[in-house]
């Protein structure tokens, strides 16, 4: 956001004092956590309203720069905390994979030893191409490398990836999280209601509990956006290898084909 002050532009007189006053209060407000009580303690003196007044007429830079350095010193604080938490995520990848897996599901290997964590998004397009060429290199892979799903959807662009995350973790509730996954990405432009109930139908799925567990999902799914979150991610898919035996980490996004996917693999596990 770039401020641009004029006091004929519409900037009045009023929303300066305030602006002004909030500035000034802004330390008080920020320590106590008191907004009605700080609220009502502000008592603006005349006098001093017209000083702050003048001021801004005099510096109305000043007032900008301040803005501006305050917005880039949040930036700077948020981008020092996604990168600390970027660090402690590697580390426990790579000495507690099961904290970091949790409840999410896994196929593949079970010991562990090379963990690909997928954050990934059922509308998203290249999500399905990762998918169509993950499915080839876990057959090719399955005794070495453990595949993690995370739930990752961007509701904002894909109104459809809640719902099908949804639904996806309630199958899981059930042991069929694989097979749904599978339906949901070759069945990818058919996503909505009709589809969920299909999938559910043709694996077997006891349909009572799959509505009741669907509707117990979002803890689950929010608490691996907010990791995606505290990770900066901003797309899909996103993925994490990392071995446990080498001490080797990488992240790569994107729909990769697979003998990139093999030559990362290659990578992760050569000492």
């Amino acid at each position: 956001m770039i401020l641009s002050l004029s006091m004929g532009q519409g900037f009045s007189r009023k929303m300066l004092v305030l602006f002004s006053v909030l500035c000034l209060g802004f330390g008080l407000w920020g320590c106590n956590g008191d907004q009605e009580t700080a609220q009502a303690d502000v008592n603006v003196d005349p006098e001093l309203e017209a000083q702050i007044l003048q001021v801004i007429r005099d510096n109305p830079q000043v007032l900008i720069d301040a803005v501006q350095n305050y917005q880039l010193s949040q930036q700077q604080a948020q981008q020092e905390e996604q990168q600390k938490a970027a660090e402690d995520f590697q580390q426990q990848v790579l000495t507690e994979p099961q904290t970091v897996i949790g409840d999410s599901p896994t196929l593949g290997a079970e010991d562990l030893n090379v963990v690909l964590i997928e954050f990934s998004d059922f509308e998203c397009p290249f999500c399905a191409r990762a998918h169509s060429t993950l499915q080839t290199f876990m057959a090719q892979n399955s005794d070495t490398v453990t595949l993690v799903y995370k739930h990752f959807p961007l509701a904002q662009i894909h109104p459809q990836a809640i719902p099908a995350a949804e639904a996806s973790w309630a199958a899981q509730q059930q042991g069929k999280f694989w097979e749904y996954n599978d339906q949901l990405f070759e069945n990818q432009d058919r996503l909505g209601e009709e589809l969920y109930q299909e999938i559910a139908t043709n694996l077997g799925l006891d349909l009572e509990k799959f509505e009741g567990d669907r509707q117990n999902a979002q803890p689950a799914i929010q608490q691996d956006l907010e990791l995606a979150q505290q990770l900066g991610l901003n797309g899909t898919p996103f993925f994490i290898l990392a071995s446990t035996e080498t001490g080797k980490f990488e992240t790569f996004s994107g729909a990769l084909d697979l003998q990139q996917y093999e030559e990362k693999l290659t990578a992760i596990i050569t000492p």
